[in-house]
């Protein structure tokens, strides 16, 4: 009985290691791409998408990040090093709601600006986060 639970706890222990690896510097990846690409003026679904992208592709895991845990790690990132990043007036869009207009400010010019991010036909409220 004993080696087979060791052999249980051994698998899992190997099989969970994954899962958990480089989840700090996926976010730091993730969170430069999204920083970025906003602050050279992209919209939120450009950046979105190639931070996305990128912090998909970094995980070494069975299962792939969900968009919803990947916005998370971006959060925790900007929020941890906020100096570095520059970029916090942007992590609520990484929650709004698709199509949801977003006041931006910007700092240099004190202006305000409106974004909209489209919504394609295909996809409903409530799928922002499909894959």
């Amino acid at each position: 009985m004993l080696p087979v639970t060791a052999l249980g706890v051994i698998t899992s222990s190997i099989l969970s290691l994954p899962i958990y690896a480089g989840t700090a510097e996926t976010g730091e990846k993730g969170a430069s791409v999204y920083c970025y690409l906003r602050n050279s003026g992209n919209s939120h679904s450009v950046s979105w998408d190639g931070a996305y992208q990128i912090v998909k592709r970094q995980k070494s895991s069975l299962f792939k990040t969900s968009p919803k845990h990947a916005a998370v790690m971006i959060t925790e990132t900007v929020v941890q090093n906020p100096e570095k990043y520059n970029c916090g007036q942007y992590l609520g869009d990484l929650f709004a709601a698709p199509g949801e207009t977003t006041l931006v400010s910007d700092p240099e010019n004190e202006d305000l600006t409106i974004e909209t991010d489209e919504i394609p036909s295909e996809i409903k409220k409530g799928d922002r986060y499909s894959y």
